[in-house]
């Protein structure tokens, strides 16, 4: 497996894995589907502290993606990011998103940031264990923050000083 930054090329599967996160209802509470020109006009407005980094396979093949998120526009948030990390369903469990996390925080220290932060569904088991394994702590719960389905869903957040 390689990480690298995304390019252009990379938005078809970024867009496949992403709604596939969508669709699964656990990793988001996006509902709506991306297309890859949406992806790709996406991936063409990040900065350079907003990277999106994918991890492939020894052909080239995407399987899974990381970005670094700008938390809040206010100044004196400039040191902290918000983050997602997105493993194609077929590659799940195979330590991608863990090897995506690991790189996303080695960049986090490159271009800055002090903390880096998560809003995620608590039912998403396979997250939870990966954000815990990266030294990330719970900070609290919004109790029914979001509607998937017409359920109600909380949302944990999440926080680690990068050191």
């Amino acid at each position: 497996m390689m990480i690298r930054d995304a390019t252009a090329d990379d938005a078809a599967a970024i867009a496949r894995i992403y709604n596939q996160g969508i669709e699964d209802r656990v990793a988001t509470l996006e509902t709506e589907t991306r297309t890859a020109e949406e992806r790709a006009s996406w991936l063409g407005a990040r900065e350079r502290r907003h990277p999106v980094l994918v991890a492939t396979d020894g052909d080239g093949v995407v399987l899974g993606w990381g970005s670094l998120n700008a938390f809040n526009p206010r100044p004196a948030y400039d040191h902290v990011a918000d983050f997602s990390v997105y493993v194609a369903r077929e590659q799940r469990g195979r330590g991608i998103g863990d090897a995506l996390l690991g790189a996303l925080k080695e960049r986090a220290r490159m271009v800055g940031y002090h903390k880096l932060v998560l809003a995620a569904i608590p039912t998403n088991a396979a997250g939870m264990r990966l954000y815990e394994r990266h030294g990330f702590t719970t900070v609290g719960i919004y109790h029914e923050q979001g509607q998937l389905d017409g359920g109600w869903v909380d949302v944990i957040v999440m926080e680690k000083i990068l050191g």
